[in-house]
């Protein structure tokens, strides 16, 4: 066992164009001053961070790395959230999504894929000029339309859809293996990896490739009421990230799962600020903790109703509290009998 690392904080929902959310170094004082030790950086944000210069000088890195040491908090992971998204675009979401890519690529399919395959390349070459050795990003979709079996699907629709997807994605993982570092897919709604079947899917189809890893994220789970806690005990091995967040489902005679296209206030699934949604994370820190699980927690704050800094605030100190030191002697050694190997054979009546 090993004792999981935090809290840290993903600075995707709080970065902005007010200090202290503007700047490096002013977001990572904020940060350690509620009590983060490590930061989770969203690899788009120009005002924290330059992806093309990070991917080409460590000396860049390193000033980066000091900044943040000097606030009083490490870089924990890179995201390519926006980025992982453009791999992969149907084209019925192409309008919806093209505000994630450069300008320059806006409004031309081809060249908002080149960009961002480009980008997480760009990644993988960053993450191990940082000296990280774990990241995140979405996988992209061509089947999500179709995720509900009606019309009938065409006999073969999914399958070419995730073996496109896995083509379009097996250099990246290469590129990740040769960079050291674990790519990490956030299992979320909207991707084609929505599950743990989509994930294994996917997995086949790119020869079960070493650097193809999860971020695991409960909230999601909640929301399509999959087992949360069973699914650490089948994909232990694979999750490499943990994004901490919480999440409640209440159905009515009105809504389900699909919350009938009510905004987020309103849904029967909605997410919820640390400790006031429904996941058991007293059971979740406890399971990754008993598989070794030895990465970071990071908050990622999203709620209907909270304030985010209130929410960034006890975030922090709920992370802190769950997080389990793990034990380096077993609970009832102070009753062992120093027996060998001559004493155990007696014992047995084995002579």
């Amino acid at each position: 066992m090993k004792t999981i690392k935090g809290p840290a904080i993903f600075l995707a929902q709080f970065a902005g164009d007010a200090a202290p959310f503007d700047s490096l170094p002013a977001i990572g004082a904020w940060a350690a001053g509620l009590g983060f030790k490590g930061v989770q950086i969203p690899s788009w944000d120009s005002r924290l961070f330059d992806l093309a210069r990070a991917a080409g000088s460590k000396g860049y890195c390193d000033e980066v790395k000091g900044v943040l040491a000097e606030a009083g908090v490490q870089i924990t992971e890179l995201s390519t959230h926006l980025q992982g998204q453009l791999v992969a675009v149907h084209p019925a979401y192409d309008e919806a999504f093209d505000g994630f890519a450069a300008p320059e690529v806006r409004g031309n399919p081809k060249a908002r894929q080149e960009w961002a395959v480009n980008q997480l390349l760009m990644a993988a070459k960053a993450s191990a000029n940082l000296g990280l050795t774990a990241h995140v990003t979405f996988s992209g979709a061509l089947a999500w339309p179709y995720v509900y079996p009606w019309p009938q699907r065409p006999a073969g629709l999914i399958e070419t859809a995730f073996d496109e997807l896995a083509r379009r994605w097996r250099p990246i993982l290469d590129a990740f293996d040769a960079a050291g570092v674990d790519l990490c897919y956030e299992i979320h709604p909207g991707e084609d990896l929505f599950d743990g079947a989509t994930f294994e899917m996917f997995l086949e189809r790119v020869g079960n490739h070493p650097r193809c890893n999860i971020l695991y994220d409960p909230s999601h789970f909640v929301l399509q009421q999959l087992d949360y806690l069973g699914y650490i005990d089948v994909y232990h091995e694979r999750i490499k990230m943990f994004h901490v967040k919480d999440a409640e489902f209440n159905p009515s005679p009105r809504q389900g799962v699909y919350s009938g296209y009510q905004p987020w206030i309103d849904r029967a699934g909605r997410f919820r600020s640390l400790g006031d949604g429904q996941v058991d994370f007293g059971g979740i820190f406890s399971k990754l903790t008993q598989y070794g699980f030895d990465g970071w927690a990071v908050l990622e704050w999203e709620c209907a109703m909270k304030h985010p800094e209130q929410g960034a605030a006890e975030g922090a100190r709920f992370i802190d509290a769950h997080i389990i030191r793990v034990t380096e002697k077993a609970f009832d050694d102070f009753a062992g009998a120093g027996t060998d190997d001559s004493a155990n054979r007696r014992m047995l009546g084995i002579g």
